[in-house]
């Protein structure tokens, strides 16, 4: 029997200096993450042991290290760098959805946040 299953890290916060605009490299910003991921079942389910999972504090720190880490211009590179870390980290992720949102985007108006999906198949 071959089964997935699901972890997400929904609502990760982060201050960092992302964007393409000087002053948000100056300022920073509050960036939100969401990581689904989809893991191949192994025997994590069956042995109940966590070797053989995604050990989502690890994956937070892996996050936290990327979106903390060195500027990127777009959203969408830093979602894709996430999204592939994470499986190669964790060989038993089939599919990585890594979604940032960044509520402070310098637009013409008012707006919630600005939302970049990547869905990554390892």
């Amino acid at each position: 029997m071959t089964a997935t299953y699901t972890i997400t890290l929904k609502n990760c916060a982060f201050f960092a200096r992302h964007g393409v605009h000087d002053e948000e490299e100056f300022l920073g910003q509050r960036f939100f993450v969401d990581a689904i991921l989809d893991v191949e079942q192994g025997t994590a389910l069956v042995d109940d042991s966590i070797e053989d999972t995604v050990h989502y504090g690890i994956a937070f720190t892996e996050i936290e290290k990327i979106i903390t880490g060195r500027r990127r211009y777009l959203i969408e590179a830093l979602a894709l760098e996430v999204a592939q870390t994470l499986c190669k980290r964790f060989p038993q992720i089939r599919r990585a959805e890594v979604s940032i949102r960044k509520p402070n985007a310098p637009v013409p108006g008012v707006l919630d946040y600005v939302e970049v999906t990547v869905e990554y198949f390892a």
